[in-house]
């Protein structure tokens, strides 16, 4: 049976589309095509065309995308391959049609490469957290992820195109115009992972220490945070010892800090990065 269509859904999805697509139009094109950036990815590709060829940058995004969307489908899936189709049309047109009517900048080049990344990063990041990617790599970066979920996918996408950006240095024989390069793919991955992942973080602490009860009774007195108490044994001494396990945002981990010393100095405490806290006093999903 053909499933419903939900309109609204998909003009929201469409209106994402939209947005981000102008966003990386703009970084694309309006930055980085007339300053002579190796940028990563299909994109990169496509402005190596552009400037070899003058083929047009949209039309060749969708060209290349084609053979690396086929040999992802099965990783994917059927569902988030339609809305990355829809994604890659939308942005493609954008580039070409819409990126055009608005000039290019020619002036300093580190504000060109860093509006190049904010911009492009801005609009990568809401397509990702919409479920759908603008293909190319985004395809094989979102598989990639799809095996390893604990990878943040900025991370992933650095990684891809620090590479590709290398690979294009050495082709052009341009070392600044990679450096360059190198910290639009910084900003773009760095944004993508602070959009999607870095408005809810905070910090988790692990707090190993003989008093639970006071430390969780003076952390929600010093930061108005509770706490989950879970039970341990010390693996050299054998005996008992209770974790406290606090989340909480990143102003708050000096109370907490500043709590734990007070009630016992002695206390083994782990402070780590959390990317995202969904629940009752955070967000709620």
């Amino acid at each position: 049976m053909l499933k419903k269509i939900d309109y609204k859904k998909l003009a929201y999805d469409i209106m994402i589309d939209v947005v981000a697509g102008v966003l990386i139009a703009i970084g694309v094109y309006n930055f980085a095509a007339n300053s002579g950036f190796p940028l990563a990815g299909v994109s990169g590709l496509a402005l190596i065309g552009y400037h070899l060829f003058h083929f047009p940058i949209g039309v060749t995004t969708m060209v290349l995308n084609i053979p690396i969307a086929l040999g992802c489908y099965r990783t994917l899936g059927r569902e988030f391959f339609v809305r990355s189709i829809r994604s890659v049309i939308i942005t493609s047109v954008i580039v070409d049609v819409i990126a055009p009517l608005f000039p290019t900048y020619s002036g300093d080049l580190m504000l060109s490469a860093i509006c190049t990344g904010i911009f492009s990063g801005l609009g990568y990041a809401l397509i990702f957290t919409n479920n759908s990617s603008t293909g190319g790599m985004d395809f094989i970066s979102m598989s990639i992820r799809a095996k390893n979920p604990h990878v943040s996918l900025g991370k992933i996408t650095f990684i891809i195109d620090a590479f590709i950006v290398a690979i294009g240095g050495w082709i052009f024989r341009d070392v600044d115009a990679t450096i360059y390069g190198f910290i639009i793919s910084y900003l773009l991955s760095a944004i993508i992972d602070k959009l999607m992942y870095g408005i809810d973080s905070g910090k988790m602490t692990l707090i190993v220490t003989e008093q639970g009860q006071a430390v969780a009774d003076t952390i929600a007195q010093y930061s108005d945070r509770g706490s989950t108490i879970l039970r341990g044994t010390g693996s050299y001494s054998g005996s008992d010892k209770e974790v406290v396990m606090c989340a909480c945002n990143n102003k708050q981990m000096y109370a907490v800090r500043k709590a734990v010393k007070k009630v016992d100095p002695k206390a083994f405490t782990v402070i780590m990065e959390s990317n995202e806290v969904v629940g009752e006093g955070f967000k709620e999903e």
